[in-house]
């Protein structure tokens, strides 16, 4: 359940000396005998490195979006979103927010952007029947759960010995889990099939127990850092989803919205169509390819469809 946040200004020295470049490109950096090194010298290297190149590309794309579709956005969900993160990252938000060169209000200004970004995909998504029944098959309503973080694969094993021994599992969870969320709660938390709070493989276990059965010990692999953790979940209430389609119409339609959204190949060529509409020409030839991808992802697309003809 341990979240970071995700250097969407990864580089942030790059995005200080490119703004500066548009100031005094020859305010001196260092000076030293025989030499110096100016903001040019070090805009002139930066802009060779390929995280540079993306990082103006991720800017880019963010303006656009933020131009197209940030007065969708509104304070209240920036602020929903700043106070949804902090709680999922519980004690460790703050120190997060500093490494990754984040103020709160910068992270704020992030938050807009990002949220503009998904308005603007959540623009052109079309739900179809189809997706609905998709959305469906692998739906599985909310489930009450407690669940124990532990800090290594050899004490989760030591865990799983003291619950099967009958201790208790919340206290156990308050004394022991790692997770800084839910273990003043005994680790109680509620979950579906589509949250993001636990791992996929955490509630793939728990949908599989009854009301509570323990786990055994879960090895969940972060796909970021492919570092492992260790869980136990006790399944306290399950649910059961019926056949009744239509009880679940609204969180269907969100999880095929999601699923959509999250495409890589819709996701590409919503971004492509934005590009095109908002006009964009990269006056420096170091970038002339970083949008590349995109602004030939509509021409490739149908040159594949002519081809299969």
């Amino acid at each position: 359940m341990k979240k970071k946040i995700l250097l969407a200004t990864t580089g942030l020295l790059s995005v200080i000396v490119l703004g500066a470049c548009s100031g005094s490109s020859n305010q001196d950096i260092a000076t030293m005998k025989g030499g110096k090194i100016t903001v040019e010298d070090f805009y002139n290297e930066a802009k060779k490195e390929q995280s540079n190149q993306s990082l103006v590309r991720n800017m880019i794309i963010y303006k656009v979006f933020e131009n197209a579709y940030g007065d969708k956005v509104t304070d209240k969900q920036i602020d929903k979103e700043y106070k949804k993160q902090e709680k999922q990252l519980g004690d460790s938000f703050e120190s997060q927010l500093q490494s990754a060169g984040y103020t709160k209000k910068s992270y704020k200004e992030y938050l807009k952007q990002s949220l503009a970004f998904q308005e603007g995909l959540k623009a052109h998504v079309k739900i179809t029947d189809k997706d609905i029944k998709a959305a469906w098959d692998s739906f599985h309503p909310e489930v009450t759960a407690r669940i124990i973080l532990a800090s290594s694969e050899d004490e989760a094993k030591e865990i799983k010995k003291q619950l099967d021994d009958k201790g208790d599992f919340a206290k156990i969870a308050k004394e022991k889990s790692q997770d800084s969320t839910t273990k003043k709660d005994g680790g109680e938390i509620k979950f579906d099939s589509q949250s993001t709070t636990v791992p996929s493989e955490v509630k793939e276990a728990a949908f599989k127990l009854k009301d509570g059965e323990v786990s055994d010990v879960i090895t969940a692999m972060d796909s970021s850092t492919y570092q492992s953790s260790y869980y136990i979940v006790k399944l306290e209430k399950n649910s059961s989803k019926g056949n009744d389609m239509d009880k679940y119409k609204k969180e269907l339609k969100q999880i095929a919205e999601d699923t959509k959204m999250a495409d890589q190949t819709f996701s590409s060529e919503v971004i492509s169509k934005e590009l095109k509409k908002a006009n964009v020409k990269i006056k420096d030839d170091s970038f002339e390819n970083i949008l590349s991808d995109f602004l030939t992802t509509n021409s490739s697309n149908k040159k594949a469809t002519d081809s299969s003809k």
